[in-house]
């Protein structure tokens, strides 16, 4: 439930139009729901703009297909991330529109339409590697209203590539970049852009890479600035950020 559904509520209870005992049976459920393995906050939009997203690793099938049947109940749009094949097939046997993105590991279900932003976010990457990053950003930034630019593929080892498209690149609102290795793709990105870089440092590279430490070390300490990092392949959270930047 959202602040539009809130003022519905309202005014139908002042038009007569719905009960107030059957509006206190909708309220009673708004601070959260109670699964018994899970607390649902239903009140997580009206708080911060979005609604509780599900993170599939560490929970059962069932604990999943439990929580999703509930928030189908509430009519929002719906993301579950770090989902396997087995997860999405569940899913799907409740929900026939839940869409599968099998790179980024997300299950989607667009239960409101939304106008995506005018303004867009561009998700840059370092190689074809980082693309499983990638598309958790992108599936992620989009189910919360976002118009996405993708740029794939414009390491530094080929920094010519990253020129060629390097307008698509300013005109965003806000910049994702997406690299292993060394991680310096995002500093190179900040000395060329005048906008917000989040920075999402990626698990690939050799053993000196320590599961993407050192990208992750690299963007901490770039020189350029308006660079900010978050967590090793946490292509959400990048996305989640950036959202809120290009709808401020």
């Amino acid at each position: 439930m959202n602040k539009v559904d809130i003022r519905k509520l309202l005014q139908n209870v002042k038009n007569n139009e719905i009960e107030v005992e059957a509006a206190m049976g909708i309220i009673e459920e708004l601070p959260y729901k109670e699964l018994g393995f899970a607390k649902i906050d239903n009140h997580r939009e009206i708080r911060v703009g979005y609604p509780e997203v599900i993170y599939c690793e560490g929970k059962t099938v069932e604990q999943i297909k439990s929580i999703i049947q509930f928030m189908m109940t509430k009519d929002n749009n719906i993301l579950a991330t770090r989902a396997n094949e087995e997860i999405f097939e569940a899913v799907r046997s409740i929900c026939t529109e839940a869409r599968y993105n099998s790179l980024g590991r997300t299950i989607t279900i667009q239960k409101r339409e939304e106008q995506p932003t005018d303004s867009y976010i561009a998700i840059v990457s370092a190689g074809t590697s980082d693309m499983s990053v990638v598309e958790e950003a992108a599936e992620t930034a989009m189910i919360l209203g976002n118009r996405v630019e993708k740029v794939m593929d414009v390491g530094v080892a080929g920094i010519h590539r990253l020129f060629a498209n390097i307008d698509v690149i300013r005109g965003a609102k806000a910049i994702i970049v997406v690299a292993g290795m060394e991680g310096a793709l995002a500093s190179v990105v900040g000395g060329l852009v005048d906008k917000p870089i989040i920075a999402v440092p990626t698990s690939i590279g050799y053993g000196a890479n320590f599961g993407g430490l050192s990208a992750l070390l690299s963007m901490l300490n770039s020189c350029a600035s308006g660079v900010s990092v978050v967590n090793i392949d946490n292509g959400f959270g990048a996305a989640y950020n950036a959202s809120i930047i290009n709808k401020l």
